[in-house]
C-alpha cells in the first residue's frame, strides 16, 4: 500500500479539476489516501493576488471544464472553504469522504453555491447519507478548526505551495495537471516491488 498525502481546499478551482480524476487511481492502485483539507487561504494565493488572477484562472478553468466536459459556475468571490473542510473530517470518519469532496465541489463549481453556509452543508451532508447535525456540529467544532490550522502548517513543512498536492515520500506533484504524473510515479514504485 502507497501512501499519498493528498492536500486540498475546497476553494480551489483547481480542486474543482482534480476531483473528477483523482479517486480513478483506486481503480489501478493500492493506495492509503492521507486527507489533509486545508481552511481559509491555507494552500491557495493571498487575497492581494488572487484580485489579480481571478480572470486568467476563470479563463483558464472554463477551458479546463470544457475538455472534461463538466460545468462550471463559480461560487461567489466571498466563499469561505473552512467549514467544508472541517466537515471533511467528519466524513472521513464515517466513510464518506469521497462523495463528500466530489459532491461539495459539484455543488460549488457547478452550481456555484457558498459552501462556507450552513444550509447548504447540511444539503451536501443528506444527499451523501451523513448524519446533518454531527455534519454541522463539525462544521465549527473547535477541536476540527484547530486540526485544519495543523494541517496547514504540516504543507508548510512539507514543502507544498499550492492546491491540489500529493505527497509521495520525497515526491511533490502539484496542480490538478500533475495526475498523470502522480500516476507514472505509482506505476514505478509498483515496478520496484515486484
Amino acid at each position: 500500500m502507497v501512501d499519498v498525502k493528498f492536500y486540498f481546499n475546497f476553494r480551489s478551482p483547481y480542486c474543482y479539476l482534480v476531483s473528477k480524476r483523482v479517486f480513478a487511481l483506486n481503480e489501478k492502485f493500492h493506495i492509503n489516501w492521507i486527507w489533509r483539507p486545508l481552511g481559509g487561504w491555507s494552500g491557495r494565493s493571498a487575497p492581494d493576488r488572487v484580485v489579480k488572477k481571478l480572470p486568467l484562472v476563470r479563463q483558464d478553468l472554463a477551458r479546463w471544464c470544457l475538455r472534461y466536459g463538466i460545468p462550471m459556475n463559480p461560487p461567489p468571490k466571498t466563499t469561505d472553504p473552512t467549514r467544508a473542510a472541517a466537515v471533511s473530517l467528519y466524513a472521513q470518519a464515517e466513510g464518506k469522504l469521497e462523495p463528500f469532496i466530489v459532491e461539495t465541489m459539484r455543488t460549488e463549481w457547478a452550481e456555484g453555491q457558498d459552501i462556507g453556509e450552513i444550509d447548504v452543508l447540511r444539503k451536501i451532508a443528506k444527499s451523501i447519507g451523513l448524519n446533518e447535525s454531527n455534519a454541522m456540529d463539525a462544521a465549527d467544532d473547535p477541536n476540527n478548526l484547530k486540526q485544519l490550522e495543523h494541517y496547514g502548517k504540516e504543507a508548510d513543512d512539507d514543502g507544498v505551495i499550492g492546491v491540489p498536492s500529493f505527497v509521495i515520500g520525497d515526491q511533490i506533484f502539484w496542480g490538478n495537471d500533475r495526475l498523470d504524473f502522480v500516476e507514472e510515479h505509482l506505476m514505478q514504485l509498483r515496478a520496484r516491488r515486484i
